[in-house]
């Protein structure tokens, strides 16, 4: 069954989360349903700190994992919950060219850029612009101003987030952004996920998963796409049926799952943006009976399978999250799509805005 949907009614609170080094407030805004379900953004890294869910007998488990202090969060750069970009995922050797002219980004990650080079925008304070609640929903609008030239990228950048919870148990987050100087926009939420609950001793790979593409882009030692679209039959990476995700999470046999560690691949869920939503993902706990369908209008899902959480981090229920202790589902353009044509286009122009929109919808049953 499925949650009641009768005499609903949005509600949001705020309240302050700490304070960064440089005296900034960080606020936390909670979106809440008469449901018993509840979303945390913070307003670092517009991040989703927590997502509140109960199951058909009543039991309310936090399912996203998070910090309880801004100080973890300042702390240990695992974009926790957070939004990222400007351009998320991987980009080969921080390199780009657009018209003819070059761009080097800061690089995080080995010899590449990820998420947005050395400080992305997962490590920015984002202002409140509005935070409203009606009889079907709350939501909250964030917004942030990258300047031009900040970490390599050429432009001045106005991103806006919006978080949104319904009465239908739906999460919906939103990114657009808007530019003065021709540059290069992909962003996307990092959220980690444990639909067993954050601090489950058994982690997530019990999780069965589904994702309906037929193909992936295998990647190559330093996790950049090789341009080919490589065929998921076959192979640990086919979730066109429902599979335990620690099934094969360890195929020693499979090369790929070996450069990753585990899951950290995009799969290519449309080959062309149709520019409408469409299914990205099915995640259930056979456990608990929790389950959670995203909906983007992106064409790539990059699916990670928690394979660098290594126990040094502390979650809010106090317990280390360790490896495969979450999965992070992100719907994105295709990672190094700037340096790959066949990829199709991150460009964004003064006088567009670029969207990204996502739905997670959320239902239990037994």
């Amino acid at each position: 069954m499925t949650f009641s949907h009768v005499a609903i009614a949005g509600d949001i609170s705020r309240h302050t989360f700490g304070q960064t080094e440089t005296g900034r407030i960080v606020e936390s805004v909670k979106l809440s349903n008469d449901n018993g379900v509840s979303a945390t953004i913070i307003t670092y890294g517009a991040a989703l700190q927590s997502l509140i869910l109960p199951d058909v007998s009543g039991a309310h488990v936090d399912v996203a994992l998070g910090h309880a202090t801004l100080a973890e969060y300042v702390a240990k750069r695992q974009f926790m919950g957070a939004s990222v970009g400007r351009v998320a995922n991987r980009i080969a050797g921080g390199r780009f060219s657009l018209d003819g002219k070059p761009y080097q980004v800061t690089l995080n990650d080995g010899p590449n850029a990820l998420h947005g080079g050395v400080t992305g925008v997962d490590q920015a304070v984002w202002d409140v612009v509005e935070a409203k609640a009606d009889r079907d929903s709350a939501q909250v609008t964030l917004r942030l101003v990258s300047p031009d030239g900040d970490q390599g990228f050429p432009g001045r950048v106005t991103t806006t987030v919006i978080y949104r919870l319904d009465d239908k148990d739906q999460l919906s987050i939103e990114y657009q952004a808007t530019t003065d100087k021709v540059t290069v926009v992909s962003l996307s939420n990092h959220a980690y996920w444990n639909l067993a609950g954050e601090g489950s001793a058994s982690g997530a790979m019990g999780l069965t998963l589904e994702i309906p593409a037929a193909s992936y882009l295998p990647v190559d030692q330093t996790l950049i796409p090789t341009g080919l679209f490589t065929a998921v039959e076959g192979t640990a990476f086919d979730f066109r049926t429902p599979r335990a995700i620690g099934e094969r999470v360890r195929t020693a046999s499979d090369e790929q799952i070996r450069i990753g560690r585990g899951y950290d691949h995009n799969w290519v869920v449309e080959r062309t943006p149709s520019g409408t939503m469409h299914l990205m993902a099915r995640v259930t706990d056979p456990q608990s009976g929790r389950a959670m369908e995203l909906w983007s209008d992106q064409p790539g899902l990059q699916f990670y399978s928690g394979n660098f959480l290594d126990g040094t981090s502390r979650g809010k229920s106090g317990q280390l999250y360790r490896q495969g202790d979450a999965i992070v589902l992100e719907p994105q353009a295709f990672p190094d799509a700037v340096n790959q044509p066949a990829f199709g286009s991150v460009r964004l122009v003064p006088g567009k805005t670029y969207r990204n929109a996502m739905i997670y919808k959320f239902k239990s049953s037994r």
